[in-house]
């Protein structure tokens, strides 16, 4: 079990560093990313297909349109170069998710958001959107 959870934490790792776009310095070289408070809530979203991932603390409550009320699952907090990464397993699936900082638009409506997500669920790779209750998005509340 330790091996898989330095796998996906390596993984984890490059996942962070390819979402920016630039070559990244050598982990230490640069202090971890801090721009979202442990005690913020993250909400990510994204469309096509449409999916929706709260995080408080250490629970991640993952909803489709399949599944409103969602389904929780645990998650650890991973703070790397260039954002902030969680992982955990859904339905026997690993679960990767990595939030950077970047204008996002979700392509539905005239919101921008602070904060880009790239999220894996076992093979699947989904894209989308995220703010928090202390880094809001900018546009209407109900598009």
């Amino acid at each position: 079990m330790k091996t898989g959870r330095c796998l996906a934490g390596l993984a984890l790792a490059a996942l962070l560093a390819s979402c920016s776009g630039e070559t990244q310095p050598a982990p230490g070289d640069v202090p971890a990313f801090d721009g979202i408070a442990e005690g913020e809530t993250i909400t990510a979203l994204g469309t096509e297909p449409f999916w929706s991932a709260k995080i408080a603390g250490t629970a991640m409550t993952y909803s489709t349109p399949d599944n409103i009320d969602g389904t929780e699952i645990e998650v650890s907090r991973f703070a790397g170069n260039g954002g902030l990464g969680f992982s955990g397993m859904l339905n026997g699936e690993p679960l990767l998710m990595a939030v950077t900082p970047g204008e996002c638009s979700d392509q539905m409506s005239d919101r921008t958001y602070p904060f880009t997500v790239t999220f894996n669920i076992g093979e699947a790779q989904l894209v989308g959107c995220a703010y928090t209750d202390q880094q809001n998005f900018i546009g209407e509340e109900n598009p």
